[in-house]
């Protein structure tokens, strides 16, 4: 158990809602940072923290961190958007100060969360230390953030936790999302689900496990690169079918309606090699 002190950013989205809990389980004392503080007052776990509204891309921070802090950093701005300019021109410029400017006000270490797609087109298995070489501004946009704060290290000395994220699925999660997408189309009634052939190999998390993992990784205290993932591989199809039988579903497969998607390789996963 601990008492340190613990800012989130993105505290409301996909991964925070559910990695809040966790740090406050853990003993940490957390901030939560998020633009909405009426959205953070519908989580249970929003009494048991302060929650600061805050646009991180415009306003300072309206309280000072203690010293020996910790930030994990999980907001970004525009996805799933991954190939619009503004990962590069405005979201990489503006993370960089914010990270920078809560470092001078007393944070020590750092926990962002980066993504699988900075590796680039490269099939699987993939370990942390493989080198990067991204195809979308999103992916590109994160991996400058990270070689950025590497350099950053070297004038200013604080742990950096870079933990790069492959899929999930789970509460929260993006409507648009492969399995957001089929529960409602469950939930409809709807006697099709239209997807790709399906027989690309992913690798995929419940988010609940995601969480856990980083809340892993920030008591761990180390500097590092780390997948979040699984370490196995899963064909889309499978995981579809998966999902029907644990909704105990008829809805019917269209194989192949949509094209495989280009800004992906057809089959990589990560390695989990370094997860404490």
């Amino acid at each position: 158990m601990t008492n340190s002190q613990i800012f989130v950013t993105g505290a409301t989205g996909f991964i925070g809602r559910h990695l809040v809990p966790i740090l406050l389980d853990k003993g940490y004392e957390v901030v939560a940072i998020c633009r909405n503080e009426t959205t953070a007052r519908r989580f249970a776990w929003s009494e048991r923290v302060k929650v600061i509204s805050c646009d991180y891309h415009r306003d300072a921070l309206p309280l000072k961190p203690r010293p020996g802090s910790t930030l994990v950093h999980l907001a970004w701005q525009g996805l799933p958007n991954y190939s619009a300019p503004f990962h590069i021109e405005e979201n990489l410029p503006r993370n960089y100060e914010f990270i920078k400017s809560m470092l001078e006000a007393g944070v020590s270490k750092v926990l962002v969360t980066g993504t699988c797609f900075e590796y680039g087109m490269k099939f699987g298995p993939i370990a942390p230390e493989t080198p990067t070489d991204p195809v979308n501004a999103y992916a590109a946009a994160k991996d400058k953030l990270h070689k950025s704060l590497v350099e950053l290290q070297k004038f200013q000395p604080f742990v950096l936790q870079w933990a790069r994220l492959f899929y999930m699925y789970g509460p929260g999660q993006n409507p648009n999302s492969l399995i957001a997408q089929l529960d409602a189309a469950i939930e409809r009634g709807d006697p099709v689900f239209n997807m790709s052939g399906g027989e690309q190999l992913r690798d995929y998390l419940p988010v609940e496990e995601v969480a856990r993992q980083l809340a892993l990784i920030c008591a761990a205290g180390v500097n590092g690169t780390f997948n979040v993932c699984s370490g196995k591989p899963i064909s889309v199809r499978r995981l579809v079918e998966e999902r029907i039988r644990e909704k105990n579903a008829s809805i019917r497969l269209n194989l192949g309606y949509y094209p495989y998607p280009e800004h992906e390789p057809f089959a990589f996963w990560g390695s989990t090699a370094g997860i404490p």
